[in-house]
């Protein structure tokens, strides 16, 4: 990955932060929704924007279907925000790297528990 479309990705995850806490107004958006990355084709005509949602599986699924349903808005609000020849189309994939991180952090907390492992750190 070059170094420009490292920050074309990183200007885009800033902006689509910014417009999810800011503009979008659908009830079926959860509040713990934060976009992780961007992944940006080498052509920069498309963009995986990889996002994290907390909340029941019905949440998940009612935040990805705004998301996406979104997506014409966001896309345009960027094209205002930020100067690229061509603006990206968005496609947002659901990331639960945050999940399964804090999943084996309880996993170690409980062998700890247990007495099975020394505690972290000794």
């Amino acid at each position: 990955m070059t170094r420009r479309i490292e920050r074309v990705n990183e200007l885009i995850k800033e902006e689509l932060a910014a417009l999810l806490q800011r503009e979008i107004q659908d009830p079926r958006m959860s509040a713990m929704t934060s976009i992780t990355a961007v992944d940006t084709s080498p052509d920069l005509r498309n963009a995986t924007v990889r996002v994290s949602i907390l909340g029941s599986e019905d949440d998940v699924q009612q935040t990805m279907a705004a998301l996406r349903h979104a997506a014409g808005f966001l896309r345009r609000e960027l094209a205002g925000r930020i100067r690229l020849r061509y603006v990206p189309e968005l496609s947002f994939k659901l990331d639960t790297s945050i999940e399964k991180g804090a999943r084996v952090l309880e996993l170690l907390k409980e062998i700890r528990e247990e007495g099975g492992a020394p505690p972290l750190g000794s």
